[in-house]
């Protein structure tokens, strides 16, 4: 692989209400910045948040090697299990379909590191854990398309820059 490739910045979204994913994504290569970076959010944990390798079953890590950061503070023992479990796995699937799809190089996954920051509801519940997986596939594939296609267009970025609006806050003009 050239260490001439550029990060790529990507964002997915999937879902609804508890179930939401919200998945950012930034995809580098090692041997540089980006992997002093990632090491460093991987040794640096902090109380409500343990950035961990993500794997697709235990002792086998995703490729390209995935840190998953949580956004939401972990807060009770189910939103835990549900952020390690249900949306690890789903972000774990979602990095393999993104290369089966062609939006990470397969000959290139022994030479990039993937940071995945994801945003698991506080207030899911056990009977979310299939949803909550499927959306995190979905997030995550989303993500690393957009960062490998860099999108979203500037077009988009400004047409929609008058009037900005999220699941939780609408911009009224």
């Amino acid at each position: 692989m050239s260490p001439a490739f550029v990060s790529q910045v990507g964002e997915g979204f999937a879902g609804s209400g508890t179930t939401v994913a919200h998945v950012n994504t930034v995809l580098g290569a090692r041997g540089g910045a980006f992997e002093t970076a990632w090491v460093g959010a991987l040794a640096s944990p902090t109380v409500g948040h343990t950035p961990f390798v993500v794997v697709t079953r235990p002792g086998v890590a995703v490729k390209p090697t995935t840190l998953f950061v949580n956004k939401a503070t972990i807060t009770t023992d189910v939103h835990g299990r549900l952020t390690w479990g249900a949306a690890q796995a789903g972000v774990a699937a979602g990095v393999v379909q993104a290369v089966l799809a062609g939006h990470v190089a397969r000959s290139a996954v022994d030479d990039l590191l993937l940071l995945a920051a994801v945003w698991v509801d506080p207030a899911v519940t056990t009977t979310d854990a299939d949803a909550v997986f499927e959306h995190n596939v979905e997030a995550t594939v989303g993500a690393l398309r957009a960062g490998a296609e860099r999108l979203p267009a500037w077009a988009d970025v400004e047409s929609s820059g008058d009037a900005p609006w999220n699941p939780y806050f609408r911009a009224e003009h």
